[in-house]
């Protein structure tokens, strides 16, 4: 669902996994756009998006949030559904660089399902940490006129495969004259 109303797709049935074949595309397009009607009858759409299927070792949400005292704020966490169900989140004032955002991982109770578990595969902690870091980076550039940023899910593969952000969300404001948020 591509709507600049709807931020979080999953909680209107925007999202459709582990389609086949076109007519199940198909059939998933016209459901989601019924779906965010329904729930959000006045939200501008503008189509549908369809993306190859995606999977990996574990999700993580990165954010990025603007404090009236501190500034620019980081949180890093357990990604997709997960985020709600156990807040097992880290915070950090920007900027993280990759060693930062290595402890940020190592300090979540969730860590452990990152590193391999169970049979599970290890996920890419590089990859992760190298894209929190870019995260970082990103928001400090947009400086004043960053409201708020996400990326939840950030699919991290296994070991040596990367990382990639399944969706995003970046919210702009006209900086004052000192840079703040107005």
């Amino acid at each position: 669902m591509l709507s600049p109303d709807i931020a979080h797709k999953t909680e209107v049935g925007g999202v459709r996994l582990g389609l086949r074949d076109a007519q199940q595309v198909r059939e998933a397009a016209a459901a989601v756009v019924a779906a965010a009607t329904h729930a959000k009858p006045d939200a501008r759409q503008r189509g549908v998006l369809v993306q190859q299927m995606a999977s990996g070792a574990c999700e993580l949400i990165v954010g990025v949030t603007r404090d009236p005292v501190f500034g620019p704020a980081m949180t890093v966490g357990l990604g997709g559904i997960f985020t709600e169900v156990f807040h097992d989140v880290a915070h950090r004032l920007l900027p993280v660089d990759r060693a930062m955002a290595r402890e940020m991982l190592a300090s979540l109770r969730g860590y452990r399902l990152m590193t391999g578990f169970r049979g599970k595969p290890a996920a890419d902690i590089d990859a992760a940490a190298d894209a929190i870091a870019a995260l970082s980076d990103a928001a400090m550039a947009l400086g004043g006129s960053l409201a708020e940023m996400e990326v939840n899910p950030l699919l991290v593969r296994e070991a040596g495969r990367g990382a990639v952000a399944l969706d995003a969300l970046v919210l702009t404001q006209q900086p004052n004259h000192d840079g703040d948020r107005q």
